[in-house]
């Protein structure tokens, strides 16, 4: 397929970013709706988002550039090159998160609390996301006989942009429905994200072919491993702490 979807005075526009932005528009109006319905400020979030965005943009490339040092070493000129894919989700969160605790500290706000209303956002737009992976014909697996497989470069292979894209839908759904109907505590909804889509990831990490590698291991593996420990540890912490 095609990458790109259509060009204006001579600048191609990637579907990659087209779907991004529709994810990103639509965890947007999400999240707002989320703000109504418990009474935050609207202008706390969009005022968050205003740096956060951005800054997700330059972690999620940064994380992906430093893990692929012994390309862009090479090719410098390649860094800031973003149109063809090269953003890694975890370099966004991270991003995200050493935002809000900055922004949040000046606004006197929970930061934990912003993060509950985002995270089913930001399932929505990874699930939205990951069909920019097929379009580019990137993140998927290796070779497979499954009735499912897709075609890349003439061989049969594992859709992993689609087992996540259906994994993050489901976590979207599930906070969606937790924030609602189990939610006892600020973190809980951000704790069950780290863990329900970490987990999905470390499985469909391993079947890909173009992970990013540290030491022999995959970084997506280890990071997703860590997720899922500080999730668990964070929602025990809430837990014990609504007890005490």
């Amino acid at each position: 397929m095609d990458p790109v979807a259509f060009s204006i005075l001579g600048i191609d526009i990637m579907w990659y970013g087209i779907l991004i932005s529709v994810g990103v528009l639509l965890g947007v109006l999400i999240a707002l709706k989320e703000c109504k319905r418990i009474g935050f400020k609207e202008e706390d979030l969009l005022d968050y988002l205003l740096i956060a965005i951005p800054a997700g943009i330059v972690g999620a490339r940064a994380y992906y550039v430093i893990f692929s040092w012994d390309y862009y070493s090479q090719n410098i000129g390649q860094i800031i090159n973003i149109r063809n894919g090269g953003l890694a989700i975890h370099g966004a969160l991270i991003a995200g998160v050493i935002v809000s605790i900055i922004f949040c500290k000046i606004r006197k706000i929970n930061p934990l609390q912003i993060l509950d209303i985002l995270m089913p956002s930001v399932a929505l737009g990874q699930s939205i996301g990951r069909w920019g992976n097929f379009i580019n014909q990137e993140a998927h697996g290796g070779p497979t006989d499954l009735p499912w497989g897709i075609m890349i470069d003439g061989v049969k292979v594992h859709p992993t942009f689609l087992y996540e894209s259906i994994i993050n839908f489901s976590v979207f759904l599930f906070l969606m429905w937790y924030a609602r109907k189990k939610k006892k505590n600020e973190g809980e909804v951000f704790s069950m994200y780290l863990i329900l889509y970490s987990i999905g990831r470390f499985f469909v990490e391993g079947l890909r072919t173009d992970s990013l590698m540290f030491l022999g291991l995959r970084v997506a593996q280890l990071i997703s491993a860590a997720s899922i420990l500080l999730g668990i540890a964070i929602f025990v912490y809430l837990r014990k702490k609504e007890n005490i």
